[in-house]
């Protein structure tokens, strides 16, 4: 580190970045920025997913540059493992930590240029399986093959080694920590910090802001309306949702649920599907797609209700927003959520896979409005005291300042 600095200089890497706005796109703008504003010099390395991107812009203090290969194709992706190293080893005087969000990828490059530069480096997983090889399962199975095939095991088992040599590994909720445990990552290793929600930007809507919201996005105020934000994938549990919802309809006929948010460039995109299911349906009038949306703040402010029930999460973001923006929320219970929501607090939570259940979550929030006001008040709540921006910057900012302070004394 430039000993006039103030800061240590972070080159932030991550598969995908904004204009595309997932939650792992979100998180890392969101660090980079708030690092950023705290004095760090920033540079943030993705992937050019779009010709008409600039390979090199500046947001906000952050300079983003963006490699090939260039496209939406999925298998792209494999290739930062031939472009990130190059940038990374040709532009090493520029950084003095690497932070990698989200490291299937580009773990292995930025590990590399770590071990032959002597600078830390700390992996956060944005997915459950990153670290054990799951998370790749979809891809596999075209092969007939899983991350327990022996051949996969060996690859996973060798890069993983070369992951034990990271400087920190970052849990953002207690199932990643689990994970990290459950395949060898050293507890000294392991840093739990959440995701972040604005909570100064996700904010309840009082009653006369929500009428106009409402009015806005062409939404009858007497209408029920629950909202989902997130990607338009399987895991998400979407095409049970809208079974669900095809129930919850028969029961109250002008309820409106909102999908907020498009397929994306994975493999288990199952936009098409949803709106294929709603058009033979009939349900037309009952549900709304909403396509990518970069700010859904309003979707959440005009809605009654946040349905959320993913399969697999490592942490709710979708949640948390929905919560710092005062909504009840009837979520999964699956781990990566239970560390975001509290059962009959905030949440009304139904068993992973059962559509009774969901259903049955879903019709008794929508028809108590008492019982939503107060769920709503204790999700608020919670949002602030566990998930605000600043608390989890100001985390990062002490992780990465120590982490740079280590290595440069052992390295004198």
């Amino acid at each position: 580190m430039d000993s006039n600095s103030k800061h240590p200089s972070i080159c932030l890497l991550t598969e995908t970045f904004y204009p595309l706005t997932g939650g792992g796109e979100t998180q890392a703008r969101v660090l980079a920025l708030g690092l950023a504003r705290r004095g760090f010099e920033v540079t943030l390395l993705t992937r050019r997913t779009d010709s008409q991107l600039p390979r090199v812009s500046t947001s906000d203090d952050v300079v983003i540059r963006r490699l090939g290969p260039t496209g939406t194709a999925h298998l792209n992706k494999w290739g930062l493992l031939l472009t990130a190293p190059v940038e990374l080893f040709r532009r090493r005087r520029d950084f003095d930590v690497l932070l990698v969000c989200g490291y299937r990828v580009l773990g292995i490059p930025a590990m590399i240029v770590s071990l032959l530069t002597g600078k830390p480096c700390i992996l956060k997983a944005d997915s459950l399986g990153e670290h054990s090889g799951a998370f790749f399962d979809p891809g596999l199975r075209k092969f007939r093959l899983s991350h327990d095939s022996w051949p996969v095991r060996l690859i996973i088992r060798i890069r993983n080694r070369l992951f034990s040599r990271a400087a920190a590994c970052v849990a953002i909720s207690s199932a990643v920590e689990d994970e990290l445990r459950t395949v060898g990552v050293s507890e000294q290793q392991i840093i739990g910090i959440p995701n972040s929600v604005d909570t100064d930007a996700f904010q309840p809507a009082g009653p006369d802001k929500r009428a106009l919201v409402r009015e806005k996005l062409e939404i009858q105020s007497h209408r029920p309306v629950a909202v989902f934000t997130g990607r338009l994938v399987t895991t998400k549990g979407l095409p049970m949702l809208l079974r669900a919802w095809q129930r919850v309809v028969d029961s109250v006929p002008d309820a409106l649920l909102i999908l907020v948010g498009s397929g994306g460039l994975g493999l288990q995109n199952c936009e098409a599907e949803l709106r294929g299911f709603v058009d033979r349906h009939d349900l037309g009038d009952n549900v709304r797609f909403t396509g990518s949306v970069e700010d859904v703040r309003d979707y959440l402010r005009a809605a009654d209700v946040f349905v959320f029930p993913s399969r697999r999460e490592s942490f709710g973001i979708s949640v948390a927003e929905a919560m710092a923006c005062g909504l009840p929320v009837i979520a999964s219970q699956i781990p990566g959520v239970g560390d975001v929501v509290v059962p009959e607090v905030t949440s009304r939570v139904f068993p992973a896979h059962n559509q009774d259940a969901l259903t049955k979550a879903i019709l008794s929030l929508l028809k108590d409005r008492a019982l939503r006001r107060k769920m709503g008040v204790a999700g608020r709540q919670r949002a602030e005291s566990r998930f605000s921006e600043n608390q989890v910057i100001d985390r990062y900012a002490s992780l990465i300042s120590g982490l740079v302070e280590g290595h440069e004394a052992t390295w004198k």
